[in-house]
Parts: C-alpha cells; sequence; structure tokens
C-alpha cells in the first residue's frame, strides 16, 4: 500500500487522516489505484452545482462551474459528479442547493444501482458533512445546506452494502464519497481502472476506514482536479460537488 500526494498543499505523511486543505493523491490499495480529494471542514469549503446562480441554465461541465465561480472571485480546487440524474440531467433522487430543495426524497426501492437498497444521502451542512442512510434521513430530516442523494450506499456503520460480492464481473470506473463519523472530513474517490462495487467498497471501509460511503456513479464517473493536471471530459454532467477556493490561490 502506497500513498503519492499532490495538489495544492502537499501532505506529511502518507497515512488517510492527514488532512489538508482541498488535497488530491494518488492512493493504491489491493492492487487497485485510485485518485483521492480529501476534504477537512474546519477550513475548506465545498458545495454542489447543478444550474448557473444568475441564468438557471443546467452547468454540465466542471468548466462551466470555473465559469460561473470566476465572477465570484472563487476557483475549484477539485470537483466531481455528485450523483445520478434522468436524461434531462434533473437529479434522480434528493437534491438540495444553497437551501432549496429542487427534487424530494425517494425512499421507495426500483431499477438500476440508485435503487439498490439502502442507498443514501450526502448532506452538506455548514459546519459539517456526512453521508446518511435514505431511511434514516427520512426519520431524522437534518438541515442540509446541500445534498445529493445516491447509491448504493458503499459502506454503512463500517460494513459493506449486503448485495456486493466480491467475484462480481461488473466492472467500471467507478467514484464516490466517505464521510468521518464526526463529520468533519470527507474523501472523495474515484478509481483510475474498472473493478467492482465490492472491490471499490473495501477502499472505503479498509483502507480510507470511513464508517459511511456512497456510490455517486459509474461509467460517467468524472474527476477535475487542477493540482494533478486532470480535467475529464465526456457527455454533459447532473449534479457536481466542488471544493471552492478564493481564484488568487491558484498556482499555475
Amino acid at each position: 500500500m502506497w500513498t503519492v500526494k499532490f495538489g495544492l498543499a502537499l501532505a506529511v505523511g502518507l497515512g488517510a487522516g492527514a488532512a489538508q486543505a482541498a488535497e488530491c493523491r494518488k492512493d493504491q490499495f489491493e492492487g487497485q489505484s485510485y485518485t483521492v480529494c480529501q476534504v477537512d471542514m474546519v477550513r475548506d469549503e465545498i458545495g454542489l452545482f447543478l444550474r448557473d446562480r444568475d441564468t438557471g441554465t443546467l452547468l454540465g461541465s466542471f468548466g462551466a462551474v470555473e465559469d460561473m465561480l470566476k465572477a465570484e472571485g472563487k476557483a475549484l480546487a477539485f470537483a466531481m459528479n455528485a450523483g445520478m440524474y434522468h436524461a434531462d440531467r434533473s437529479p434522480v433522487g434528493l437534491y438540495i442547493e444553497a437551501g432549496q430543495e429542487l427534487r424530494g426524497l425517494v425512499t421507495s426501492d426500483g431499477p438500476g444501482n440508485f435503487g439498490l437498497l439502502p442507498n443514501g444521502v450526502f448532506c452538506i451542512r455548514e459546519d459539517r458533512v456526512d453521508v446518511i442512510e435514505s431511511l434514516r434521513f427520512a426519520q431524522e430530516r437534518p438541515e442540509c445546506r446541500d445534498a445529493s442523494q445516491s447509491g448504493p450506499m458503499l459502506v454503512i456503520d463500517g460494513a459493506l452494502h449486503p448485495r456486493f460480492l466480491v467475484e462480481s464481473d461488473s466492472r467500471y470506473i467507478r467514484n464516490g464519497v466517505g464521510t468521518t463519523e464526526n463529520g468533519q472530513q470527507a474523501w472523495f474517490v474515484i478509481s483510475d481502472n474498472a473493478l467492482n462495487f465490492h472491490s471499490f467498497g473495501r477502499f472505503f471501509r479498509d483502507y480510507l476506514k470511513v464508517p459511511q460511503a456512497l456510490y455517486f456513479d459509474g461509467k460517467i464517473s468524472r474527476l477535475y482536479a487542477p493540482g494533478l493536471g486532470r480535467s475529464d471530459i465526456g457527455f454533459p454532467l447532473g449534479p457536481m460537488v466542488g471544493a471552492v477556493i478564493d481564484a488568487d490561490a491558484v498556482v499555475d
């Protein structure tokens, strides 16, 4: 197991617990390679992005988010797709941005990965960030500033999703997020090669050691990480998540 770190701030030490501001790095675990972007809620600002704040038009790309933020004197430290969406790019499940709920919570099972219960909600509050299983979310109804529902859950209270198969031959580039119990740190992960759910979940459970983790998507999984010289392109995206920094903090 080895770690190579890059990004806007270089870390001291190699463990998953060494938090640095909006840092992205390369990790390897069990012969699989991953790119991991780490957020610390004490000093980092993160948010969800779907529509332009001024025009209301769908953003659809990391470049469009950058253009919107540029007008505010801000920039992205990193970003990735953050949940499943319909053909019109509207979110499949709960979606809240800047306190406005644009789509309601879905608690029923259904087709596809989203309906592979339990699924969950990625919830951003002012002082913490959490992955919360959807039925629990429905009971507790936390006040999220931003939230995106996706599925399936990868790790639930320290255990892998019960439907994951070790030898599954369903392999894709996958991305997701895991959060600490105190809600102060989050790890946004994209696999660098195709793998199954069981392998992806083990990275969160056994390497990052997070109690809760949520799958964002596969096939279309993409990452924007300028500190790594990476800006994935492809079909237009729905919800995106990113860490926001002052534009004058960007180092060319």
